[in-house]
């Protein structure tokens, strides 16, 4: 016999990161939240229903791609690809060699990695 589990709802997802409040920034032109709030040691932007938080871990160190160390990716789907590739890349984001798939995988400014994915068919 069961229990009924209590769901939960996402409200936000925290980052560690060296530079919280450019990674809020770069993250913000991403996704078009806006940074709620920005001091050296934390950060967040988000939308009234999702956030991202930035937290400052002076040490952290960028997983390698492709490889065993990666904890998280983030996935965003856009309507062009390509031209928002180009856009992310001119505001620091960077672009691994390895590709895996029909969506592309980009380093963010402090190497998180972050998914571009094409509209659905």
């Amino acid at each position: 016999m069961g229990f009924m589990t209590t769901t939960a709802k996402l409200i936000a997802v925290t980052i560690d990161c060296a530079e919280p409040k450019k990674l809020a920034e770069f993250y913000s032109q991403v996704t078009g939240f806006p940074v709620q709030y920005a001091e050296e040691e934390y950060a967040g932007i988000g939308d009234g229903a999702t956030s991202i938080y930035f937290q400052r871990v002076p040490d952290r160190k960028a997983p390698s791609w492709p490889g065993p160390d990666k904890q998280f990716h983030l996935d965003f789907r856009v309507p062009d690809v390509a031209k928002a590739v180009e856009e992310y890349i001119a505001l620091g984001a960077t672009k691994p060699e390895f590709q895996p798939g029909d969506w592309v995988v980009l380093a963010d400014p402090e190497g998180h990695l972050f998914c571009v994915c094409p509209e659905r068919s």
